[in-house]
């Protein structure tokens, strides 16, 4: 049996008009998702400087590295990732002996230097692990530090605990652990200030005496210039073994790239936590320096 001519032409325009719905259909699927993405607004500036704020390999001009001299900062590391530091500090003294007497030792370089090496890592987000070697004493110096709280808008200072334990001999005796924390507080990109209470047990354990020291280090680091900066800090003692005098540095201090190169002046050796609560020696200076590197 025929189909009449008109049912055919029915037929076939009705398939024409099924295949139009679904080219339809399907062009305006496709141009969905980027017409969401185009609606989607961009992170706001706010939004961007929270997200760099919160973000621990973002380099704070203001903060640039994990000491002030001697004492911690609450710089952060990433996670995962770490900084090594090196420190001299050389034997001549300084206030001794006439200018041309200092250049003939190249002002205390001649005569040997205190050399200590550290290795410190973010083992997870907030907390660092560092590893520190001086050769006073062959001292080993194991630590932690945990950045509780970072400084915000709703918030005026960083506050970063520190927990250490320290021993001569390689590890194998006299051990002076310490506690404490660091407190910080950056104004813009110029300046930083750090409160730096620590307590410290067996502070007097070279004279073989059970003795604790309690200090709270002062310090700040001035930016003058784009890298350049000037640093210093003073370590008073409060309570306990507090032999000699305070011990106190300054630095000018230079930044490039991830590397960080301090010229120190300092009236002790001391670099441990330990070492700086027994003090500086009255009438010294020596020069020396502090070198870092980041990597990340």
């Amino acid at each position: 049996m025929q189909v009449p001519i008109a049912a055919r032409r029915c037929r076939s325009l009705l398939g024409l008009c099924v295949m139009a719905n679904l080219a339809a259909a399907s062009a305006v699927s496709a141009q969905s998702p980027s017409e969401t993405t185009a609606a989607t607004p961009a992170p706001s500036a706010v939004a961007r400087a929270a997200a760099a704020e919160d973000d621990a390999a973002v380099l704070s001009p203001a903060e640039p590295d994990f000491v002030v001299v001697n004492l911690p900062t609450a710089m952060r590391l990433p996670r995962f990732k770490g900084n090594f530091r090196l420190t001299h500090r050389f034997a001549g003294n300084l206030r001794r002996g006439s200018f041309s007497q200092q250049a003939s030792t190249l002002f205390g370089i001649d005569q040997g230097a205190t050399i200590g090496f550290e290795y410190r890592m973010a083992v997870a987000r907030d907390v660092q692990a560092a590893f520190y070697r001086s050769s006073f004493d062959q001292t080993i110096q194991l630590y932690g530090k945990y950045d509780a709280i970072r400084q915000r808008r709703a918030l005026p200072v960083s506050i970063s605990a520190l927990v250490s334990i320290e021993g001569t001999d390689n590890f194998q005796e006299k051990y002076a652990p310490s506690v404490g924390v660091v407190v910080s507080r950056l104004v813009g990109t110029r300046f930083a200030a750090y409160l730096t209470p620590i307590w410290v047990h067996n502070s007097a354990a070279s004279l073989d005496v059970d003795r604790s020291t309690t200090f709270i280090g002062v310090g700040g680091r001035v930016r003058v210039g784009g890298s350049t900066y000037v640093a210093a800090e003073i370590v008073p003692r409060v309570d306990g073994y507090a032999p000699d005098d305070a011990s106190y540095g300054v630095s000018i201090e230079k930044r490039v790239g991830s590397h960080m190169f301090s010229l120190t002046f300092t009236n002790s050796f001391g670099t441990t936590f330990a070492q700086v609560a027994r003090g500086g020696a009255a009438n010294t200076l020596f020069l020396g320096f502090n070198l870092g590197r980041k990597f990340y």
